[in-house]
């Protein structure tokens, strides 16, 4: 499910950039993100309680996530055996504009974004394959911003046990 931004994660790593490197102000417009970035910064998180609680009564979920600090990596490896891992696809979700703008601004690896904030993703949700596109079905009803990102996989090895793919 789409988080509504930053949410409360990585905000060390933010006033760095934004403040440090790039010298900006709460009162700079931000062309990327088009608006103030005091605007952006502010942008409450999101609460999923009456999301899941509705879900979680009538759908079979095996487990939830809430991408918080560790973001989408230890978040989700949290919540599955130790014999598993979670392969998520590239491009699946859509990602707010301020996650590339910090990215390019911080000059930020890939794994490291994913493991300092959301990227888009504020709740995860693990659910039997067959039953996904209905779980979609009822998010969408309920105006939720949803995708389904990856899969759960066998994980032999540590390495293996968080993975991203294109396509």
């Amino acid at each position: 499910m789409a988080s509504s931004g930053l949410h409360s994660n990585g905000y060390s790593l933010v006033r760095k950039i934004c403040f440090d490197i790039l010298g900006l102000t709460v009162e700079s417009h931000v062309p990327e993100l088009g608006k103030v970035l005091g605007e952006e910064l502010l942008t409450p998180t999101r609460i999923y309680t009456e999301t899941i609680l509705t879900l979680i009564r009538d759908l079979p979920v095996h487990g939830l996530a809430h991408i918080t600090g560790g973001g989408l990596p230890d978040n989700l490896l949290r919540i599955i055996p130790k014999s598993c891992g979670v392969r998520l696809r590239r491009g699946s979700w859509d990602i707010p504009a301020i996650f590339p703008f910090l990215q390019a601004a911080g000059k930020i690896e890939e794994r490291e974004m994913l493991r300092t904030f959301n990227n888009g993703l504020g709740m995860v949700a693990v659910v039997p394959e067959r039953s996904s596109q209905e779980i979609l079905e009822r998010l969408r009803a309920m105006d939720e911003k949803a995708w389904l990102v990856g899969e759960v996989i066998e994980a032999t090895s540590a390495a293996e046990r968080f993975q991203l793919s294109d396509g």
